[in-house]
């Protein structure tokens, strides 16, 4: 069995509005709104990068559980925007927070569904022997994305979100996790350049290859909503229960559009379905944990309550987990 003992989030102190952004490019509150229901996000400071946002998170959640740094014997990090090509993020926060030599890894390139997955990575180590594995979500996307593609810009926020998982003793039991990955559809959410197919050169800089991310916008919006609402029901059956036992779902906060095509694919009213989407953004592997947390924080979840995880990312990769407060 395994328990999470502890959460916690961190999104940094600057918000850049819908109105901040029209003042920069192409676009308008009413436009932005009107296909992503983002008003605002918050971008890291110049003095932060991703082990700091990580580090905030982490303690937290570290504090909530009753604990230090010299408790945790394991960290997962899940992020897309790592502190640097290598060492990876893990190595950073391990130094950061001053844990034990433990191991402490990454878990890189599966977009949004990366927190969930490594969750379900978290709760394999645990059958192996008793363990306090720090699980991150984490990502500064406004450091790496371009700020002239109206497209993605507008998109996008900073944020971490951790947990503390144990075998046993937690708020809530981390009863079962799904996932899957189709990789034909590779091609529809990516970022090509700086792979060893299409490396990082003074060509991909010159035209703004580095920063530009690829996405079929039609087609990931179909599977998003398939695979999300697809994981959910596979997850609550596996654990003899249905949609309708689902006390909250948290999905990933991509756009609001998505969120709703699954809230009305899955028949659950806005009691039952958590969004914060319109204040942050979409903050990548942090969505999930820093929802998690803040629906916590605003008394969303009591005791006993069914909570349902659900995301999806570039891979294309999907995953759900169910919590029992």
């Amino acid at each position: 069995m395994a328990s999470i003992l502890g959460f916690g989030g961190y999104a940094p102190e600057r918000v850049m509005t819908n109105d901040d952004w029209a003042a920069l490019i192409d676009t308008s509150d009413e436009w932005i709104t009107t296909r992503t229901g983002i008003k605002k996000r918050h971008f890291a400071s110049d003095d932060e990068a991703t082990v700091d946002l990580a580090g905030k998170a982490s303690l937290v959640a570290l504090e909530d559980a009753g604990l230090t740094s010299e408790d945790i014997d394991e960290i997962i990090v899940a992020t897309d925007t790592p502190e640097a090509y290598t060492p990876d993020t893990a190595s950073f926060l391990q130094h950061y927070l001053g844990c034990r030599e433990v191991p402490a890894y990454d878990l890189g390139g599966s977009g949004c569904a990366g927190f969930v997955q490594a969750l379900d990575v978290a709760r394999a180590r645990l059958l192996l022997e008793p363990k306090r594995i720090l699980v991150v979500g984490v990502e500064l996307i406004s450091r790496l994305m371009s700020w002239e593609d109206r497209s993605f810009c507008v998109l996008f926020g900073d944020a971490a979100g951790a947990v503390v998982v144990a075998r046993d003793g937690g708020a809530a039991e981390l009863v079962h996790v799904v996932a899957g990955t189709d990789g034909s559809q590779t091609d529809i959410l990516t970022l090509k350049t700086g792979g060893t197919r299409h490396p990082f050169n003074a060509e991909s800089l010159a035209s703004g290859a580095f920063n530009h991310l690829d996405m079929d916008g039609k087609r990931v919006f179909r599977e998003a909503v398939h695979r999300m609402s697809q994981a959910v029901v596979d997850v609550t059956g596996h654990i003899g229960k249905g949609v309708a036992d689902v006390d909250l779902v948290i999905p990933h906060q991509a756009n609001k559009r998505i969120i709703d095509a699954v809230q009305q694919k899955m028949g659950v009213d806005d009691s039952r379905v958590f969004v914060n989407v319109h204040d942050y953004g979409n903050t990548g592997s942090a969505t999930v944990p820093f929802a998690l947390w803040e629906a916590l924080g605003k008394g969303r979840i009591s005791e006993g309550d069914l909570v349902v995880l659900t995301a999806f990312g570039a891979g294309f990769h999907w995953a759900a987990a169910a919590l029992q407060f």
